[in-house]
C-alpha cells in the first residue's frame, strides 16, 4: 500500500501541474487568442465567461457520472480534453472554431478540477495527515512554468500552435501513462447516500459555509490575477514594466506558501491555518488599498499570495472530512463555487472602481475574505471522526508504512 499512496501521489501531483500549465498558457495568451480570431472587445467577455460558466456545468455533471464510475476515470479522460483543446485554440482560424475549442475547454476543466479534487482529498484520507496544500502548490508551479512559457511564445512572436505544440506533446502522454497509478478513495454509490450528507437538503445547508469561503477566496483570487497590473499603473503610478511584477509575485508566494502549508496544519490544525490565512489576506487588501506607492503596493499583493493560497486547497479537504460517506458529491458542488468567484470577482471590483475608486473597490473583497473568520470552525476535523479534532491515519487505508510517506 506504501507504493501505491506514493505512485498515486506522485501521478496525482503531474496531473495538477499539467492543469496549472495549461490553464495558464490560456488565460496568458487571451490578447493573441483576440488578435488572431478577430474578437472585438465587446465580444471578447462574453467568450471568458463562458469557459468559467461551461466549468460549472462540467463540474455539475461530474457529480452525477462518479456515482457511475471513479473519479479516476474522468481525470483520465478529461485532461486529454483539456488539451486537446487547449490546443485547438491555438490552431483554429475561425470564430466558430474558438468557440467550440473553449466550449471544449470548459466543460472538460469542471470534469477535470472536480475529479483532481476528489482524488487528493481520498488520498490524503488514506494518508492519514494533510497533502491537499502540496497538490495545489504543483499547480501553482504549473502555472508560472505555464506564464513563463507563454512570455517566451509572446516575447519570439511564435503561432499560438507553435507555443502549444510541445507542450500538449510533453503533457498528454505523460499524464496518460501517470493516469494508470491514480488511488481512488472508498466511496461507493451506495455509501454517497448514506451518512451525513445522505439527503440533498442537508449537504447543501451544511456545505453552505465553504462554498462561500470557495466564492470568497475566487474573487480576492481573480482581483489579483485580473487587476493588480491595472492597479499599479494606473492608481499608484508605476511604470508599464512594473506592473507586470505583482502578479508573478503573487503567484510565488502563493506557491511557497502552499509548500509549507502542510506542515502548518498538521501542527495548528486546518482551522487555525484558514484563519491566519484569511487575516493575512485581509491586511494585504488593506496594505494594497492604502499603499502611497508602487513597492508598498507589492507588498500588499505578496500578503494577498500568502494569505489567500490556503483558502481553496484547506475548503475542498474540509469538505471531504464533513461529509466522509458522500465527499464526491460535496466536492463536485463546492467546486462550482470556484467559478461563481471567478465569474462574479473581476466584474464586481471593475464596476466598484469605475463608480467609486478603486481603492475602495480593494476593501471589497478585504471584507469578504475577512468573512471567512466567521465560518473557520467548519474546517475543524470532526472529533468523532479523528479524535480531538485531529486528523489521524485509519489503518486499514494506511498501512504499516504511513509516517514514511
Amino acid at each position: 500500500m506504501t507504493d501505491v499512496l506514493r505512485r498515486g501521489r506522485a501521478s496525482l501531483a503531474f496531473s495538477f501541474f499539467a492543469q496549472g500549465a495549461a490553464f495558464a498558457l490560456l488565460v496568458t495568451r487571451i490578447p493573441a487568442i483576440q488578435d488572431r480570431y478577430g474578437v472585438s472587445d465587446a465580444l471578447l467577455p462574453a467568450f471568458l465567461a463562458a469557459v468559467p460558466i461551461l466549468a460549472g456545468v462540467g463540474s455539475v455533471t461530474t457529480e452525477q457520472l462518479v456515482k457511475r464510475m471513479p473519479p479516476s476515470r474522468l481525470l483520465r479522460w478529461s485532461q486529454p480534453v483539456v488539451l486537446l483543446a487547449l490546443l485547438g485554440v491555438g490552431a483554429g482560424d475561425r470564430m466558430v472554431e474558438l468557440g467550440i475549442s473553449l466550449a471544449a475547454f470548459g466543460l472538460a476543466v469542471g470534469a477535470l478540477d472536480a475529479s483532481m479534487n476528489m482524488l487528493g482529498v481520498s488520498l490524503q484520507r488514506k494518508y492519514g495527515r494533510s497533502i491537499m496544500l502540496s497538490f495545489h502548490a504543483v499547480y501553482s508551479l504549473g502555472g508560472i512554468v505555464g506564464a513563463s512559457l507563454a512570455w517566451v511564445g509572446a516575447h519570439w512572436h511564435l503561432a499560438l500552435w507553435v507555443s502549444y505544440l510541445p507542450v500538449v506533446a510533453v503533457l498528454l502522454p505523460t499524464a496518460l501513462v501517470g493516469s494508470r497509478w491514480y488511488v481512488d478513495g472508498d466511496s461507493t454509490p451506495e455509501a454517497e447516500g448514506s451518512g451525513e450528507g445522505g439527503g440533498g437538503g442537508l449537504v447543501f445547508k451544511s456545505l453552505l459555509p465553504l462554498c462561500l469561503v470557495m466564492t470568497f477566496a475566487y474573487i480576492g483570487d481573480s482581483t489579483v490575477s485580473n487587476w493588480s497590473a491595472k492597479y499599479l499603473q494606473d492608481v499608484l503610478g508605476s511604470s508599464e514594466q512594473l506592473a507586470t511584477v505583482p502578479y508573478n509575485v503573487y503567484m510565488v508566494t502563493t506557491l511557497l506558501g502552499r509548500a509549507i502549508g502542510d506542515f502548518g496544519v498538521r501542527r495548528f490544525g486546518a482551522a487555525a491555518v484558514v484563519r491566519l490565512g484569511a487575516l493575512v489576506a485581509a491586511v494585504g487588501f488593506a496594505v494594497v488599498a492604502g499603499a502611497p506607492g508602487a513597492w508598498v503596493g507589492m507588498l500588499g499583493f505578496t500578503l494577498l499570495g500568502l494569505g489567500l493560497c490556503v483558502l481553496v486547497p484547506q475548503t475542498f479537504a474540509a469538505a471531504g472530512r464533513l461529509f466522509p460517506g458522500a465527499s464526491d458529491a460535496a466536492i463536485a458542488r463546492l467546486n462550482i463555487f470556484n467559478y461563481v468567484g471567478f465569474l462574479v470577482g473581476s466584474p464586481l471590483v471593475g464596476a466598484l472602481g469605475d463608480a467609486w475608486n478603486y481603492r475602495g473597490a480593494m476593501l471589497v473583497p478585504m471584507v469578504l475574505v475577512l468573512v471567512t473568520l466567521v465560518y473557520a470552525r467548519s474546517f475543524a476535523a470532526q472529533p468523532d471522526r479523528y479524535g480531538g479534532g485531529h486528523e489521524r491515519p485509519r489503518t486499514a487505508d494506511v498501512g504499516r508504512g504511513s509516517n514514511g510517506l
